[in-house]
């Protein structure tokens, strides 16, 4: 399990890590969410030993991360951290001889893992020819090769076409069901609802919210209802107790209620007063939960 316990981390007098804990649990994608200078990379930096901690610490199986465990690690920054004239096949054995792979293995793996992902790219084109999104693939490939046993991922997703989308959540999701944690930072948050068993979203260095969708929704507040009458005032609902009209257009209802049962005594008011053709619960999505974490 990867743990951060307690981490502070300021610059130049400004917090930009308040006492950030959370854990990420094995065969676990935990996505980590906040706006732009929340402190997403500062964290995975101080993961990585990039930058160094004030106070608390990031923790590998209950042991402080060190030089040696950071070995096991798969790291993707933001920046992409590529040699510009090389080959993506040369880079990726290289990155892979760093990690202990042996020649024959690295180039191994290196080819098997460019097919997979359909990294595009003749085979005498250097990094800096191929598209951003190959190039982003490239990156992620250096962070899978050695098999880590745990991968921090900062916006993996970034400049990715759907297709591209749908074969790096699929190493991901693969990655996890084989028990390795993962925690992965996108501004992509459709992404992080559809894929991530738990999220955490930070603001101004603090996590302000974790847990499941599901617990996130139930926490974010009153549940809604979008119900659409026929044949009936166009202000019918404004009378109504036990909910708040949030929107009315061409027909259709939004409310806000106070309590499940409050749902029952909507819709049987409303069937009473003219014909319902459409009645439903309005989840919250990630994106609404989101905005109400961070203030937006």
């Amino acid at each position: 399990m990867l743990s951060f316990d307690g981490v502070r981390k300021s610059f130049g007098g400004r917090r930009v890590l308040d006492d950030l804990t959370f854990d990420v649990r094995p065969g676990e994608l935990f996505g980590f969410c906040g706006a732009n200078g929340a402190g997403k990379t500062t964290a995975m930096r101080i993961a990585l030993g990039v930058v160094g901690a004030d106070a608390g610490a990031v923790r590998w199986n209950g042991a402080e991360v060190d030089a040696h465990s950071r070995r096991l690690f798969g790291y993707m920054p933001e920046e992409r951290g590529l040699y510009a004239k090389m080959t993506p096949l040369d880079q990726l054995v290289y990155f892979a001889r760093l990690s202990g792979v042996r020649p024959r293995e690295a180039r191994r793996r290196a080819a098997e893992w460019i097919e997979r992902l359909g990294v595009v790219a003749g085979p005498k084109d250097h990094v800096e020819k191929l598209s951003l999104g190959n190039q982003q693939k490239v990156q992620l490939i250096a962070a899978l090769i050695h098999d880590p046993a745990v991968l921090v991922l900062d916006e993996p997703f970034s400049g990715l076409d759907p297709v591209a989308v749908d074969a790096m959540a699929g190493v991901l999701l693969q990655c996890a069901r084989e028990g390795v944690p993962v925690v992965f930072s996108s501004h992509q948050l459709e992404l992080v609802e559809r894929l991530c068993h738990r999220v955490g979203i930070l603001r101004g260095g603090r996590l302000v919210a974790e847990g499941t969708v599901s617990e996130l929704r139930r926490a974010a507040g009153p549940s809604r209802v979008r119900i659409s009458v026929r044949d009936v005032s166009p202000a019918w609902a404004r009378s109504l107790t036990g909910a708040r009209v949030l929107a009315e257009e061409d027909g259709l209802t939004v409310l806000e209620l106070e309590s499940d049962r409050a749902a029952q005594d909507i819709l049987a008011t409303a069937q009473a007063a003219g014909r319902v053709e459409f009645f439903g619960r309005q989840e919250a999505g990630l994106g609404d939960i989101f905005r109400e974490a961070v203030g937006a």
